[in-house]
């Protein structure tokens, strides 16, 4: 078998086997309608409310606060199109200019029923610029929507200082909280959320199931009707085994040892300047696992064809026409130059990565570079 390298975890992530185990009698025993009354009806109900107090504690929520979706897209689109038709006197939006496509296209789709979104800018850094932000917030603002841990440049907003701002001027806040929840710290309480995004792709859980927090008394409606599942808010039966295996792999992400990638990442952002890369975005505050880094006048999109020849998993904002075109806006943000941009790899670790990986993944990356220059 080839040896493989895996180092594009900001896209998804594997599944922990620990996880698979926890989902499969979901599917071949437990398979009980959530909604049924009968025995395996009621152990598939026990199951979602349990994950859901499992989730609740991590952030600081109540059980009752937390309903499940299809993932982090669906649950951004519930929360800034239910807030939208629940309160449509307000009719200004606030999001940052380097969120995600996901908090970006829901917004552009309103700006065709009359809204008015406005885009915060963010330093050379990717850090959102927190005087436009108090500027922009008026009488007529609905939300502020952001991305805290971007899922390009892994840049950490300051959710904390946002959430006070947004509470002293009456406006609800969103966050999109797919690349940080069960990585980073995260109070609903403390940060003064409204409603949070999370998804279990992201963190060693099963593609297709998701969550959004909702804090109690916050004006949302549905955007999916049907058997009023998920306490009338999102309609459909519900994904037990995938609920089960996002518990689980929440569980399991609680013991990664965070300190062992961040030294990774911070070694391996020092090698690959050594090799003429240009990091993008603040080092500092940056998730643990993710480096951005630029090779100007070289493709990134055959930097990733050649490193996966190799087994070696990267990604590129340049690996088609459509995705270059959704993802670049990111890039442009910080005042990258178009052969920066173009020459960007992104590149994320897992736990289970280490320094032999990397000097391999290094070694090969040297290769291809000098190749490319000539």
């Amino acid at each position: 078998m080839k040896r493989e390298i895996y180092l594009d975890n900001s896209s998804t992530t594997k599944v922990y086997p620990e996880v698979f185990r926890e989902m499969k009698p979901y599917f071949l025993k437990k398979y009980g309608n959530p909604s049924s009354l009968h025995e395996i009806g009621e152990e598939a109900s026990k199951a979602i409310n349990e994950a859901r107090e499992n989730i609740a504690k991590v952030i600081n929520a109540k059980p009752w606060e937390i309903y499940f979706t299809s993932g982090g897209t669906e649950s951004d689109n519930l929360a800034i199109q239910g807030l939208a038709r629940a309160n449509p006197k307000k009719r200004k939006i606030v999001i940052g200019s380097i969120d995600h496509a996901a908090i970006v296209s829901t917004c552009n789709y309103l700006k065709t029923k009359k809204y008015l979104v406005s885009k915060i800018p963010v330093d050379e850094k990717g850090l959102l610029d927190y005087n436009s932000l108090k500027k922009e917030i008026n009488q007529n603002t609905l939300v502020f929507s952001t991305t805290h841990s971007n899922s390009v440049i892994g840049v950490i907003q300051d959710l904390k200082k946002i959430g006070d701002l947004c509470e002293k001027k009456g406006v609800f806040f969103h966050v999109d909280a797919a690349q940080s929840f069960g990585k980073l710290k995260i109070d609903v309480e403390e940060m003064k959320i409204d409603l949070l995004s999370g998804s279990a792709h992201k963190l060693g859980g099963p593609k297709g199931i998701g969550f959004l927090y909702v804090k109690k008394k916050t004006k949302i409606v549905p955007l999916i009707f049907g058997g009023g599942q998920e306490k009338n808010l999102r309609s459909g039966t519900e994904n037990v085994p995938g609920i089960v295996g996002f518990s689980k792999a929440l569980e399991i992400s609680n013991g990664v040892n965070k300190i062992k990638m961040e030294y990774l990442r911070n070694r391996l952002m020092e090698d690959l300047e050594k090799l003429g890369g240009k990091i993008n975005g603040s080092k500092k505050k940056r998730i643990y696992n993710n480096v951005h880094v630029s090779f100007p006048k070289v493709s990134g999109q055959s930097l990733v064809l050649f490193l996966s020849n190799k087994n070696i998993y990267v990604s590129s904002g340049s690996a088609c026409d459509s995705k270059k075109e959704r993802e670049d806006y990111v890039l442009k943000s910080l005042g990258l130059t178009d052969n920066e941009i173009n020459g960007s790899i992104r590149i994320s670790l897992n736990e289970e990565n280490n320094e032999k990986q990397i000097k391999i993944f290094l070694k090969e990356l040297e290769k291809i570079l000098n190749k490319l220059r000539i």
